[in-house]
């Protein structure tokens, strides 16, 4: 199951990895959580919504801990994606940048349709209601077009 799910773990692992939180470290952090929660695991929900709760608010609570705000993070290429050129490359970085100047759950929620999440998918991933979901993520859309005007 990890390893179906090891891209996904690793994603959210990089938006919150920071100098006092490295990526490795937080990714082992999560596949611990993930193995002690997994006899608690009802399959109420689909796994990978499972597996995001799991990771978002072991990051978050691994950040918590180390009383550290997020850094902006350079995040590597992506396993499976093709070349690209290299304006949609810097683009992206570009993109990754900005979300990383985000809250922690604006972060998450924006990982999370960036990943193409429902909005119920979200709303449960995050404990919020789907209108606070369709509410938070136009002003985190708002939020990134001014940051990106600034920039």
């Amino acid at each position: 199951m990890i390893r179906e799910n090891e891209r996904v773990i690793y994603k959210v692992c990089y938006l919150y990895a920071t100098p006092s939180a490295p990526l490795n470290d937080l990714y082992q952090e999560v596949v611990l959580n993930l193995w002690k929660a997994f006899a608690k695991f009802r399959h109420e929900c689909k796994t990978s919504t499972w597996i995001y709760r799991i990771a978002l608010n072991t990051c978050i609570s691994f950040i918590r801990k180390e009383k550290n705000i997020p850094e902006i993070v350079t995040l590597t290429r992506d396993m499976e994606r093709c070349e690209e050129d290299d304006e949609t490359e810097a683009m992206l970085r570009q993109l990754y940048r900005m979300i990383n100047r985000l809250g922690q759950l604006e972060k998450s929620i924006v990982l999370l349709y960036l990943e193409e999440k429902s909005y119920e998918e979200i709303a449960e991933i995050t404990g919020l209601t789907r209108t606070n979901v369709a509410t938070k993520l136009n002003r985190i859309k708002e939020k990134l077009r001014k940051m990106n005007k600034e920039d």
